[in-house]
């Protein structure tokens, strides 16, 4: 059964294995409260999920570790069981969704794993991995519905108070439930007046209906960039754990997920993957009653993709009026570009891409030229285009 004990134990047998991410004050991304960061972005995998893995397979009997062990993820925990049965001398195989980025494919090879990639999500390489436990003879070790998976992820609880007094609230990401689990389990035991909020993508709401209807779902299917997250069914130990420690559960969009990163970037100079920026953009969001109130928000993972990060970051700048468009109906004659170009920079906007083209326009010598920009809010896009309309010009 898990314990305040077996979370203490935890915390010694991963002082060797992990590193201990001290919490970062935050300033300039939730300004009606006092905010900090527990950055497990910047934990040795580049995850928290090494701490509860690591304490699963530590905790493993002689005969289990002989067998090998086998795992599933999108890739965090991937990583956390390949570099923790490396450690160990133990062989690994880790079933991965073909969607999971490469950057954690590649990574999980790196700490001596096998992969196999499973069509799907995180719950069909589950199931994929339970098929080869029971064929080949591995020991199975669960992403996130075991104790000692959980009372690993507890540990994340330990150093958050006892690096700070007095805090009001932790808030922390939901996919399967072991990190939210470990973390309300181990404060509700010593602090129980901290508040422990959870954070799923509106994407994959698994734990947030289960809860909702007070019996655990299954979804259909999960669409959320926040692969971390994406889990279809909590587990039963998880959603037992969550059911009676945890305050409240709320939902993100792709959207504020985005805005986090973006802003995790430009602020902390941090880099956060989908899953791991949910706790922060519910709280830039105001998901929950945080006003005047110290938090900690868990930036649970920095695992994200290069491409997945420039394509993030190029829908949080448009979300947010940083970048935008304009496409301009014009009679095609010389100077035009020129005059358009004038305006914008006299209003402060910054031209950063030009594409003409001939279309359906009322003239005969009409055309389109939309117009690239990087601007400052949605304020200023409506000045450039309230000063090119009063210049004459046609915003289609």
């Amino acid at each position: 059964m898990l314990s305040l004990d077996k979370v203490f134990n935890a915390q010694t047998v991963l002082k060797s294995i992990i590193r201990e991410t001290n919490v970062v004050r935050a300033y300039g991304i939730a300004p009606d409260c006092e905010l900090y960061l527990k950055p497990e972005n910047l934990q040795i995998t580049g995850s928290f999920k090494v701490r509860g893995s690591a304490y699963k397979i530590a905790m493993l009997s002689d005969d289990e570790k002989k067998r090998g062990v086998i795992a599933c993820s999108a890739g965090n925990h991937a990583q956390g069981v390949a570099l923790a049965a490396t450690k160990n001398g133990i062989s690994s195989l880790i079933c991965l969704p073909d969607s999971a980025p490469i950057s954690k494919v590649e990574a999980t090879k790196g700490f001596g794993a096998e992969v196999c990639l499973v069509e799907g999500c995180s719950d069909d390489a589950y199931q994929k991995a339970l098929e080869l436990r029971d064929s080949k003879g591995y020991t199975f070790v669960h992403p996130f519905d075991d104790e000692n998976v959980i009372a690993g992820q507890g540990t994340i609880a330990l150093e958050i108070l006892n690096e700070l007094d007095d805090i009001d609230a932790i808030v922390v990401p939901i996919g399967g439930g072991g990190l939210i689990s470990g973390i309300a389990y181990t404060v509700k035991q010593i602090r129980p007046s901290v508040k422990v909020y959870g954070v799923q993508a509106a994407g994959a709401p698994s734990m947030f209906n289960s809860i909702k209807n007070s019996t655990i779902e299954c979804l259909p299917s999960v669409s959320t960039f926040a692969d971390g997250i994406a889990v279809k069914k909590p587990g039963e130990n998880t959603y037992a754990i969550v059911k009676e420690y945890v305050d409240d559960i709320a939902l993100v969009s792709e959207d504020e997920v985005a805005s986090a990163i973006l802003t995790l970037m430009e602020k902390q100079k941090m880099i956060a993957e989908g899953a791991g920026a949910v706790a922060v953009a519910a709280v830039m969001f105001n998901k929950f009653d945080l006003k005047g109130k110290r938090v900690v928000a868990v930036v649970s993972g920095g695992n994200i993709d290069i491409t997945s990060l420039s394509r993030v970051v190029d829908r949080g700048l448009k979300n947010s009026g940083r970048s935008s468009s304009l496409l301009i109906e014009l009679i095609d004659k010389p100077g035009q570009l020129k005059e358009i170009s004038r305006i914008i920079a006299d209003c402060g906007g910054n031209v950063t891409g030009v594409h003409y083209e001939k279309g359906n326009t009322e003239s005969i010598n009409g055309c389109f030229l939309r117009i690239e920009m990087e601007t400052r809010d949605f304020d200023h896009i409506k000045l450039i285009t309230k000063t090119l309309r009063k210049e004459g010009f046609k915003i289609v």
